[in-house]
C-alpha cells in the first residue's frame, strides 16, 4: 500500500495539480478503500485534533511557565534590563514575576485558539489535504501556521501586552523598565564612543517578540501532535484517522 501511494505522488508531482484528480482516481481505483471524502475529512480531523491538544495543553496553569522548551523568557538583548532589576532588594523575584506573569498571558490566550484554527481547518481544499499528506512530518503544522498566524498574533498580543503594562516595583511597569534601559543603553550604543566599542542598539519591540515567542510555543505544540499522528498508531484516536494514516505506513 505504501508503494502504491509513493509512486501516485511521485507523479502527483509530475504532472501537477492540473493532474492531481486523475492521479487521485488511479489511487482510488487502486485501492478501492479510501475515498477523496475520505482523505480530505482525515486530513481535517487530524488537523483539527492536533491543534485542539496543543491548545489544551498550553492553557493549562504552567502550560507554558512548566515546560521549558516553549517557557517564554526576556529577550536575550535584554539581559542589561535583568541585571540592573536584579540588583535590587528582591530583584530576581521581579523579574521572575515578570516571566511569570507573560508565561500566564500566554496561557490565558491560549484557551481561545482553538476556533481560529478550526475556522482554518474548515477552509481546507482538496489540494491543501493531499499536500498534507504527501508531505513532510510538519506539513500540517505548516499550513496552520500560514493560515492562522496573523489571527493568533490579533489574539495574543493584547493578553502579553497588558501582562508588560503591570507593575513592577512603585509606577515602573516592565514595559517602561524595558523601554528606560533599552533608551539609555541606545544612546551609549549610538555614540562616538559606543560605535568605537561596536556596541549594537537595542531595537526589539517587547510585546511583538514575547508574543511571536509564545506563538512559537503553540506551534511547536502543533508539530509534535502532528508527528504523534503520522507515526504513533496510539494517537490515532478515531477509526477515519487510523485509515487515512494507516494507508502509508
Amino acid at each position: 500500500m505504501k508503494k502504491i501511494f509513493i509512486a501516485t505522488l511521485v507523479a502527483a508531482t509530475i504532472t501537477g495539480c492540473a493532474g492531481l484528480n486523475q492521479v487521485l482516481q488511479t489511487v482510488l481505483s487502486t485501492t478501492d478503500t479510501l475515498t477523496e471524502t475520505e482523505v480530505v475529512n482525515g486530513l481535517k480531523e487530524a488537523l483539527e485534533t492536533g491543534a485542539r491538544n496543543s491548545a489544551s495543553i498550553l492553557s493549562l496553569e504552567n502550560g507554558y511557565y512548566g515546560d521549558p522548551l516553549v517557557k517564554i523568557l526576556l529577550p536575550e538583548e535584554g539581559r542589561v534590563i535583568v541585571d540592573n532589576i536584579s540588583r535590587i532588594p528582591g530583584g530576581d523575584k521581579l523579574v521572575e514575576d515578570v516571566v511569570l506573569s507573560i508565561n500566564r498571558a500566554a496561557e490565558d490566550a491560549a484557551k481561545e485558539a482553538a476556533p481560529i484554527f478550526v475556522s482554518s481547518i474548515t477552509g481546507m481544499s482538496i489540494n491543501d489535504a493531499f499536500g498534507i499528506l504527501r508531505g513532510e512530518n510538519d506539513a500540517a503544522t505548516a499550513y496552520l501556521r500560514n493560515t492562522t498566524y496573523d489571527n493568533l498574533y490579533a489574539l495574543y498580543k493584547p493578553k502579553i501586552g497588558q501582562s508588560i503594562e503591570k507593575d513592577l516595583v512603585g509606577n515602573l511597569s516592565a514595559h517602561d523598565a524595558w523601554n528606560t534601559l533599552t533608551s539609555q543603553w541606545n544612546t551609549v550604543a549610538n555614540s562616538v564612543v559606543g560605535r568605537l566599542a561596536n556596541l549594537t542598539p537595542v531595537e526589539t519591540d517587547l510585546t511583538d517578540y514575547l508574543t511571536n515567542k509564545a506563538l512559537d510555543g503553540m506551534f511547536f505544540k502543533v508539530e509534535e501532535e502532528e508527528f504523534k499522528i503520522r507515526t504513533q498508531i496510539s494517537a490515532r484516536v478515531t477509526p477515519l484517522l487510523q485509515k487515512v494514516f494507516g494507508s502509508l505506513d
